[in-house]
């Protein structure tokens, strides 16, 4: 499909290569990715050399951007060892190469069952080491009509909430399914960027994707970077798409519907300390128990 991120981004973000004083310029990738982990890997790189060359020093990729199998067991097929295996050397070269941070989505890797893998987001940053890893907590299963998923059958859940410092502020990270649980985001305590690769299908995306970002956005007043797998599969599932960034008010700066591509902005930690001393929410919680 065309690839019109570059022009949308320059109706959102200042000339590649520059910032608005104090900001961050970051960016999600949006693709639709098949069973061919190298071929996969061949195009996350070309999107993220088109990210990096407009600016952006945080990036990060969607959910299974390494493999969109024939069927979920392939997913276990190609699973690594932490910090072994071609996903993860690729990550890190690539954060080095292009000297930035990225957010590596969703790599599979092994699980205390042969027949399942941990959905882990791996974070990077601009020297390659491994920073951080997130091991999705929700998984998704939906039966309706004729489509039905169950990630439980090829994933063994993860069980900690993870949230880091970072040079761009606190960290938390999140998959996909993670984003009907606010729960979990209030568990990580005040971040000021929030991750959310996903593999939404178009059937719940369509209803509920946009809501459910705005949403994270708003309640915690912080920014949320959600990339995401677009478009028709080899497999022939649809994902929804419409990879966006959204800031601690609730707006929408960047986005791209449909196709491979880039979403750019620049996160700006001025305007969203303004925002969270006007309207000091997270101070005026009184529930804890969750």
């Amino acid at each position: 499909m065309l690839d019109n991120s570059v022009t949308r981004a320059a109706r959102t973000v200042t000339a590649p290569g520059t910032t608005q004083k104090g900001s961050i310029r970051v960016a999600a990738i949006q693709m639709a990715a098949g069973p061919n982990v190298s071929g996969n890997l061949e195009e996350a790189a070309r999107l993220l050399d088109m990210a990096a060359a407009q600016g952006a020093k945080l990036v990060a990729l969607p959910e299974y951007f390494c493999i969109m199998g024939m069927q979920d067991a392939d997913r276990v097929a190609a699973r690594e060892h932490d910090n072994q295996g071609p996903i993860q050397e690729f990550l890190s070269q690539t954060a080095k190469r292009l000297n930035i941070w990225l957010v590596g989505g969703s790599v599979p890797l092994v699980s205390s069952r042969p027949d399942k893998v941990r959905n882990s987001c791996l974070v990077y940053d601009d020297q390659g080491r491994q920073v951080a890893r997130y091991d999705k907590i929700h998984l998704f299963g939906l039966e309706l009509g004729n489509e039905r998923y169950a990630e439980e059958e090829t994933i063994e859940a993860g069980c900690g909430v993870v949230a880091l410092e970072s040079p761009f502020g606190r960290i938390g990270l999140s998959i996909c399914y993670d984003l009907r649980f606010p729960e979990l985001y209030r568990s990580m305590g005040k971040v000021d960027i929030i991750f959310a690769p996903a593999a939404f299908t178009a059937t719940t995306g369509k209803a509920h994707w946009e809501t459910l970002i705005r949403a994270r956005a708003i309640e915690n007043l912080a920014y949320v970077v959600a990339p995401a797998q677009g478009g028709y599969h080899v497999n022939g599932r649809e994902t929804h798409g419409d990879s966006m960034i959204v800031d601690p008010w609730g707006v929408v700066l960047d986005r791209l519907p449909r196709g491979s591509g880039v979403v750019i902005a620049d996160i700006n930690p001025e305007y969203q300390a303004s925002l969270r001393n006007s309207l000091p929410a997270l101070n005026h919680r009184t529930l804890y128990h969750c």
